[in-house]
């Protein structure tokens, strides 16, 4: 490693295997910003620590260069690092989503996101921490879903031939076809509680996931809360009829949704949950996960815009 206190960790896969162009792209640029070290991860969860490392390294500025998986693994990384030493974020968003960083206002082209990284200012935001009663625990920046939005997530990942919004979409209806399913849970929302048939729990840091879905469309990743979207039981013709609203955050006006503020959730559940986090399946169809908490970490990571 160089004497660079800035580190540009890629993800190649990105995109679908995409992300590689866009970086060769980016070099000539960085070196007139004043120049980073790169590193690039393997496999999943080495983004986890080679971010860890560069804050133990010295690093300043750690910029996630790929899709909202990158970002996810890139400050549970930075999460590890003690407060005092941990370096600030920077986001190019180079995957298939970016909801995070289009949610935030980080440009959607990977040239201009790199500029304000190295021209922008430092803005703290807050992070969620998950834990599964088997022992997961996690940081998220964006979302945390539990039943159908995960769902959509597994099946994103089988979907090799199309990105972007598209595959998120035919996701959406593969699940609505394949996977109706509302288990009981029992859920307590700060001193708020309800017990219901649920289709999907959501809580968001920031307001949008799946490429453009508006799912908490009143969140913010600065205001120390997190909020939530729970859709109780409805039938496959009344989810493909809310579809439309979750993409433009107007499905707060259906009876059979829930919307709200929290600093702690606790979900007991009476079937076992598929869960993902920031995009990233956490259960799968094997899952066992019932029991889960979540919580707010306010101004945990400082972030360059």
């Amino acid at each position: 490693m160089s004497g660079s206190k800035t580190m540009i960790l890629v993800n190649p896969n990105a995109d679908l295997g995409r992300a590689w162009r866009s970086v060769a792209n980016l070099r000539p640029l960085v070196e007139e910003l004043g120049g980073a070290d790169w590193v690039g991860s393997v496999y999943p969860g080495h983004a986890i620590t080679l971010a860890h490392r560069a804050g133990e390294a010295g690093y300043k500025l750690v910029i996630a260069a790929g899709g909202d998986g990158t970002v996810h693994e890139v400050i549970n990384g930075l999460m590890k690092v003690p407060m005092e030493a941990r370096p600030r974020l920077g986001i190019v968003p180079l995957g298939s989503g970016n909801d995070f960083a289009q949610s935030i206002g980080i440009p959607t082209q990977p040239t201009e996101a790199l500029e304000r990284v190295f021209n922008g200012q430092p803005r703290p935001i807050d992070l969620g921490i998950f834990e599964i009663e088997q022992g997961k625990r996690e940081y998220f920046d964006n979302t945390f879903g539990m039943g159908f939005d995960a769902t959509v997530t597994i099946r994103t990942h089988r979907l090799t031939h199309i990105h972007g919004f598209m595959m998120y979409l035919v996701a959406v209806l593969q699940t609505i076809a394949l996977n109706h399913d509302a288990p009981r849970m029992n859920i307590v929302a700060d001193e708020d509680s309800w017990e219901e048939n649920t289709e999907m729990l959501v809580v968001c840091n920031g307001p949008r996931e799946g490429g453009g879905f508006l799912v908490a469309p009143q969140a913010v990743a600065s205001d120390g809360w997190l909020n939530y979207a729970a859709i109780c039981r409805v039938s496959r013709l009344m989810m493909l009829r809310m579809i439309p609203e979750v993409m433009n955050g107007k499905h707060g006006r259906f009876r059979q949704v829930r919307l709200g503020q929290v600093r702690r959730l606790q979900v007991q559940s009476e079937k076992p949950l598929t869960i993902h986090a920031d995009g990233e399946v956490i259960c799968d169809f094997e899952s066992a996960a019932r029991n889960i908490r979540v919580e707010v970490v306010p101004s945990a990571v400082e972030l360059i815009l």
